[in-house]
């Protein structure tokens, strides 16, 4: 009788044990954060990333709303309740060591997108890996189609000095992308034999409605009947800026299609607003950051990685890592050719 009871227990027992593991295993999901989601881009990867992975594991995704607090406390908050894997896209990237040891010290294994951190960060955990593109590639893209046009229209030089009287709106200070998409644009356009004359650049956080700001002061300073330093191209680290500039330089006359006064403004991102704005004539091109294949990147190892495949989460993908445990996705170039006559 006593070892039936005590079989019964034992059955008993592994059934409870048996049962809280299925529950658990069902119980987890992939945590994801982006930082933020009023921003296009971020909220097109965010969008596609949702889309390749429903129905194909539980997740939760949350805005951080460009607060750094937030989203660590996101973290935490997915940590605590068990995420099998995190995915993250900072606010900050000074942020990235913290948010990488925390999974670390939960052996979670995580993907950083959209925002680089530095290869220390990436080395200090065996299980981290990124998604993103390589910020160089972006620049020489967008420094090809301002040497381009800028050669191919010589009715933009206003002044006939053979420089390019320019202003640059910039992107988040601090971010390796605007160190980049600033310094690096401006040394391949000069490696390209054509001075430049940087009238000004200010930072818009790569937000539109600051850029317009900053850009109707410009306007007002350089762009009126007594400046002898008009501005004659608009250099932005991104497209939501690009856009700001194109309301500002609108709002005084220029580039609305009918009108023969046009000031050349070149982006980066190539989300629909500003292709169709291309399209029009109005703005000069873009540079293809593709949310839908970084979308998938992430979304496919991601998965891979819920599944437990930590050793080589590229598996049965298309995709490669290189040096850094990074996958890279490449940039294109957008643009429509417009006629001299037009471009005054």
């Amino acid at each position: 009788m006593g070892r039936k009871i005590l079989l019964l227990l034992i059955i008993l027992t592994s059934f409870i044990i048996s049962s809280c593991s299925e529950n658990k295993n069902n119980n987890s999901f992939i945590g994801i954060t982006v930082y933020r989601t009023d921003d296009p881009f971020a909220n097109s990867l965010k969008s596609n990333i949702e889309k390749f992975i429903s129905g194909r594991a539980k997740y939760i995704v949350n805005d951080s709303q460009n607060n750094q607090t937030t989203q660590n406390s996101q973290v935490d908050n997915y940590i605590s309740k068990g995420s099998k894997v995190l995915v993250i896209n900072l606010v900050d990237t000074q942020a990235a060591q913290d948010i990488v040891d925390k999974a670390k010290k939960s052996d979670i294994p995580i993907i950083l997108f959209n925002k680089a951190p530095d290869l220390s960060v990436m080395n200090s955990y065996d299980k981290v890996w990124y998604v993103g593109t390589l910020s160089e590639e972006a620049v020489n893209l967008q420094g090809k189609i301002i040497t381009d046009s800028w050669k191919s229209n010589p009715s933009w030089d206003k002044n006939g000095d053979g420089k390019i009287q320019c202003v640059i709106l910039e992107g988040e200070p601090g971010h390796a992308d605007t160190k980049i998409r600033t310094e690096n644009l401006i040394s391949f356009i000069e490696n390209s034999g054509i001075e430049l004359e940087i009238l000004d650049k200010k930072t818009a956080m790569w937000n539109r409605d600051r850029a317009k700001t900053i850009v109707d002061s410009w306007m007002s300073n350089h762009n009126n009947e007594d400046s002898d330093t008009k501005i004659e191209y608009i250099f932005s680290n991104n497209d939501e800026m690009a856009l700001g500039a194109l309301k500002s330089v609108q709002g005084f006359g220029y580039n609305k299609g009918e009108s023969d006064k046009f000031i050349p403004i070149v982006g980066i991102d190539a989300i629909d607003e500003t292709i169709k704005e291309i399209e029009k004539g109005n703005i000069v091109g873009t540079v293809l950051n593709d949310s839908v294949s970084q979308a998938k990147a992430v979304s496919d190892l991601a998965l891979n990685l819920f599944k437990g495949e930590t050793s080589n989460p590229i598996l049965g993908t298309a995709w490669t890592l290189d040096n850094t445990k990074s996958v890279r996705v490449h940039y294109k170039p957008i643009t429509i050719e417009l006629p001299d006559t037009v471009n005054k």
